[in-house]
């Protein structure tokens, strides 16, 4: 199994309480060490409005983000969980993510997904279609990307996008191109676009849910006349790794303390029931996590919620969990 690791950008209060004046130190410094300790890739969210509920606190923008870190970096890969197609036109997010493809010398993943926080689009002033519209605005846009990184010039004329000449220079430095993430379960139309694009997936918020998507992706590749076994499938995890059972509860109790101000008490108990699905010491998320690498889940993108404020924790995971799964 491969590992990455969220940078705390703010979309999950994960910088509150820190003053704005020292959040970009805070997210680089914390990219290093996920560089250092050995995570295959850093991630971040595509989001503007923090949740669980919209808040006043801070929350970065995606690919400004990741153009900094492609040069605050050296080796660790960076990506999006995942990018929201309908927020950029797609030939200008191609534009994008070739030309920090190139500044990072070629660490780009591209994760991307139909987009679902209404309350950014209302706020943003962003069409919220129907699903369906999204998703297939979701399909062109891949396919557009995918041609403006590999073409010299492109065409091209659908439902929802239409381009005449576009030219995309840099092209990537990875070949053939950018490698797609295609995040989302919708079992009819996202896990098609999966088959057809998707280098990995990403899907599954619990080890029964991963394993019949999985087999709904299998029937869309057999559709499509795709290779099922050269689709690497990702799953996102809350973790809580500390040194023993005392240290977990201590944990627990500063997520809920810290989420305190911003939400009430109903939401706290969701809050801690999350956390505790991944929470334990090395040997124990050792024992959570292997069902799902059994199942055939190839990467996880695993997520602190005190990495701006403690690292002790990713260290940790980074140091024996990884190694016990790898």
């Amino acid at each position: 199994m491969r590992f990455g690791a969220f940078v705390p950008q703010g979309w999950r209060l994960d910088l509150a309480g820190i003053p704005e004046a020292d959040h970009w130190d805070t997210m680089r410094t914390l990219a290093l060490t996920i560089e250092r300790s050995g995570y295959e890739s850093l991630w971040v969210y595509d989001h503007f409005h923090t949740v669980p509920v919209p808040t006043q606190e801070a929350t970065y923008e995606a690919w400004t983000v990741m153009a900094a870190l492609a040069a605050a970096t050296s080796t660790v890969r960076l990506g999006q969980m995942c990018t929201c197609n309908s927020y950029r036109p797609p030939s200008y997010l191609a534009k994008v993510a070739a030309s920090i493809d190139v500044i990072s010398g070629g660490r780009v993943e591209m994760g991307i997904g139909a987009g679902w926080y209404e309350h950014e689009y209302v706020g943003y002033g962003y069409p919220f279609p129907k699903a369906s519209v999204r998703i297939g605005m979701l399909r062109e846009g891949v396919e557009i990307m995918q041609r403006m990184w590999t073409e010299d010039e492109v065409t091209f004329a659908g439902e929802h996008y239409s381009l005449t000449g576009a030219i995309c220079r840099p092209h990537p430095v990875q070949q053939p191109h950018i490698p797609f993430w295609v995040a989302g379960g919708g079992e009819k139309l996202t896990l098609n676009v999966a088959a057809r694009y998707a280098a990995y997936t990403n899907f599954g918020q619990s080890l029964e849910e991963f394993v019949h998507k999985s087999e709904v992706l299998r029937g869309h590749c057999a559709d499509v006349g795709r290779d099922f076994d050269s689709i690497v499938r990702s799953t996102n995890f809350n973790i809580v790794c500390e040194e023993s059972e005392a240290a977990v509860e201590d944990r627990i109790a500063w997520i809920k303390d810290h989420y305190r101000p911003f939400v009430d008490a109903d939401r706290l108990d969701r809050l801690e029931e999350m956390y505790r699905k991944t929470a334990g010491t090395p040997d124990q998320l050792v024992e959570k996590l292997r069902p799902h690498a059994e199942a055939g889940m190839d990467y996880a993108i695993v997520y602190f919620a005190e990495a701006a404020y403690d690292t002790t924790g990713l260290e940790l995971f980074a140091r024996e969990v990884i190694p016990a799964l790898g």
